[in-house]
């Protein structure tokens, strides 16, 4: 019999079980080396093989390390991490948006690997990574009371048509008006009545910006409000009801979703895990760890927790899909009742 074959972890070798990769490696006596779990190289036999917790008693006994798997240094995942926030760093400190090949040359990859990585990573693209970063810095400008042409160069706009264009995607109105707090700006709004509560419904020139859950009619339009200070609020009309009464009829049934444009807007990480809440399936859910990895920072289920506190578009963007590790229900900005009548909602049967 051969021991190596009793031993568990010759399964996560078999497997090639990525997920158990720093938990210990494996040498193999006929080639002189020691790989990680998951190595994609041709299997051993299971007679040359020894398993060690750390990569210092494999290199003690002689082996070195495997070229492929690379198991003397930080997991794939993290080395490519580490690239990518690198790559996010020189994108933020950039006076002018640097291209993709700039990016990919700067971290030692070809653009189509780095593009795709990125993507992978962040869930945006670079450009769309900087454009959503200068945004945020036109956003920050403004608040402050910056006028608009500085606000625009000292973002690293390099063209006022650029600007305007990627500007207006973010802010949901135009520069000008950001900056004097909504002003001008029109919203409307609407409210129905559901099975959960009164459900607000508004909209900007740009689709559905907010709608919120509650029982209080007042203190919905007074939190609409607090968000544009400066705007004008327009109580809806008989148009206006249609599309709140879709929007009632999604809080009714949350897996029939939207066919309505949206209006969101965040900083770069509130939009990447909002994207990450609306490609959960209906009837399913994630914790908040699982939402940190899948957006590339596996350390930020905090910050996760956060952005789902920001939500203004309940429902649509399903932050009712979030549970606590264990399967018990988080916290829920319109309430933990309405967060289990959701989830009741999508589950079949």
């Amino acid at each position: 019999m051969i021991p190596t074959i009793d031993d568990p972890r010759w399964q996560t070798v078999l497997a090639r079980d990525a997920s158990a990769d720093g938990e210990f490696v494996f040498s193999v006596a006929t080639t002189g080396i020691y790989c990680r779990p998951g190595c994609a190289a041709r299997t051993p036999h299971p007679r040359n093989v020894t398993f060690y917790d750390r990569v210092e008693q494999a290199e003690a006994a002689g082996f070195r390390p495997c070229k492929r798997c690379r198991p003397n240094e930080a997991p794939l995942a993290e080395r490519q991490a580490a690239l990518v926030a690198d790559a996010c760093r020189r994108i933020e400190e950039a006076e002018e948006a640097l291209s993709l090949g700039e990016l990919a040359d700067a971290v030692g990859l070809s653009p189509h690997h780095f593009h795709r990585m990125f993507k992978a990573i962040t869930g945006l693209t670079p450009k769309g990574y900087g454009d959503a970063h200068r945004a945020r810095r036109v956003r920050a400008a403004l608040s402050e009371g910056a006028q608009v042409t500085e606000a625009l160069y000292d973002a690293g706009f390099g063209s006022s048509g650029r600007f305007y264009a990627a500007a207006n995607d973010a802010l949901g109105m135009k520069p000008a008006r950001y900056r004097k707090g909504g002003a001008d700006a029109e919203i409307v709004y609407g409210i129905g009545r559901s099975s959960l509560g009164r459900v607000l419904a508004a909209s900007s020139e740009r689709g559905i910006c907010s709608i919120m859950l509650g029982d209080d009619d007042a203190a919905l339009i007074a939190d609409l409000e607090r968000r544009f200070p400066n705007a004008r609020m327009i109580a809806a009309d008989a148009a206006f009801q249609e599309t709140v009464a879709q929007v009632v009829a999604l809080v009714e049934e949350p897996a029939r979703g939207l066919a309505l444009p949206l209006d969101i807007r965040g900083t770069v990480f509130q939009r990447r895990v909002w994207q990450a809440l609306q490609a959960i399936p209906a009837g399913e859910t994630r914790s908040y760890a699982e939402i940190a990895h899948a957006v590339g920072q596996p350390k930020a289920a905090r910050a996760v927790a956060g952005a789902c506190a920001a939500n203004k578009l309940a429902v649509v963007v399903p932050c009712h899909r979030i549970v606590h590790q264990d399967g018990s229900l988080s916290g829920y900005r319109w309430g933990i009742a309405r967060k289990r009548d959701l989830l009741a909602r999508e589950t079949p049967g």
